[in-house]
């Protein structure tokens, strides 16, 4: 059977740039990945036949003689050794490797890359992400929370292996446990994941039943995260080794939980400080008096507001804000005043407000007072 057309195979045209064959090659690689696609002996083969073509295009020197001699280029017909010839995977010049492609196409998740395979064809599992919501109040105590994470883990019948019980991995005998394979044309030379292996360097001639030769299996786990007092909203907390289970007995990745911390009915943070906003009456504004407030904490706190206090005037409670994480130091508590207009008064109320309006002077409204002083001041300069 002939082979296909290896623009065909990526869905490209032949005058296509590299990045498209990047990009058309990186979403057809995650479609037809063995990972994804366990046991489908299509899905793999595809694969294979994926990789074969990216390979051949991605470097110009070698896409330049595909384009002349088709697949004559790499059949040995040219003078190298053609495409299955054996060799270890040092020397490359051309191109990026395919270790490179799997490492940015599975490996990257949150900034971090997957970790290197070994000569074992052991692989470090994947890094997981979970978003956790938490109270302000949960964020001002600290706690302890129980999060329950579907995730990969080592298969215990085969203990991450991959083999069945009482056999194990052997070397790959097409690419002699390097993981590449490399071939020559005339002057140049190109190394291409291993077709036989998939670059693990190990096959596996009885696979595990229960994990199919992957060496885990999914399963959800409860697992215990302590969040400190103090945490601010996006705060990322690490749980080394408690992501997903590494292939073949690969180390695990890791756990990031991201914290979110919901807003409050009653406080507004800013860091460490906090922000209350109470609102008073005319006459405590007026006359003075004290407020209870409340804290984060449960408690109540008296503040005193002088006479004439007016809206938009602050008071510092030292020591009552959000604790900061992994220190002694604590942040305040900012309580603002808004001085409130009465609402639905009555005839009597309004008749004392007359009378109070009616006795009073500049002097009891400076700031307004001041205001439409300079109001008069400013029509009187036009009339002039």
């Amino acid at each position: 059977m002939s082979k296909r057309d290896f623009y065909d195979v990526l869905g490209v045209g032949r005058d296509a740039s590299a990045d498209e064959l990047k990009k058309a090659y990186r979403n057809l690689a995650k479609k037809l990945h063995p990972d994804q696609n366990q046991g489908d002996k299509e899905a793999e083969k595809r694969f294979k036949e994926l990789n074969e073509a990216y390979d051949a295009l991605k470097d110009e020197q070698s896409r330049a003689a595909y384009d002349q001699f088709g697949h004559a280029a790499f059949d040995g017909g040219m003078g190298g050794m053609g495409a299955g010839a054996r060799g270890g995977a040092r020397g490359f010049a051309g191109g990026a490797s395919m270790s490179d492609i799997f490492d940015d196409l599975f490996g990257e998740f949150m900034g971090g890359r997957r970790g290197p395979r070994g000569g074992d064809g052991r692989t470090r599992g994947h890094d997981l992400r979970y978003n956790m919501e938490i109270d302000l109040e949960e964020a001002f105590e600290g706690k302890k929370a129980q999060v329950r994470v579907p995730s990969s883990v080592a298969c215990e019948t085969c203990k991450g292996s991959g083999a069945a019980p009482g056999s194990s991995p052997v070397t790959c005998t097409t690419c002699q446990g390097h993981g590449k394979v490399r071939a020559s044309q005339g002057f140049f030379t190109i190394e291409r994941t291993c077709p036989t292996c998939h670059g693990r360097g190990q096959t596996i001639d009885k696979p595990c039943t229960d994990c199919h030769g992957q060496g885990r299996v999914e399963k959800e786990r409860t697992l215990s995260v302590n969040i400190p007092a103090g945490v601010e909203d996006g705060t990322r907390i690490r749980l080394a080794g408690e992501g997903e289970a590494g292939m073949r007995g690969g180390p695990a990745g890791d756990l990031y939980i991201f914290l979110s911390v919901k807003p409050h009915r009653l406080f507004e943070r800013d860091g460490a400080d906090l922000f209350c906003r109470v609102p008073i009456s005319m006459v405590t504004a007026s006359l003075g008096g004290e407020i209870e407030v409340p804290t984060l904490g449960g408690k109540k706190v008296k503040v005193k507001v002088p006479e004439g206090a007016q809206t938009g005037r602050q008071f510092r409670l030292k020591g009552k804000g959000m604790p900061v994480v992994n220190s002694r130091e604590t942040g305040d508590l900012y309580i603002q005043i808004t001085v409130e207009t009465p609402v639905h008064l009555s005839k009597k109320q309004k008749d004392l407000l007359k009378e109070f309006e009616t006795a009073s002077s500049d002097s009891n409204n400076p700031e307004s007072s001041g205001f439409f002083a300079k109001v008069k001041e400013f029509w009187d300069g036009f009339q002039n």
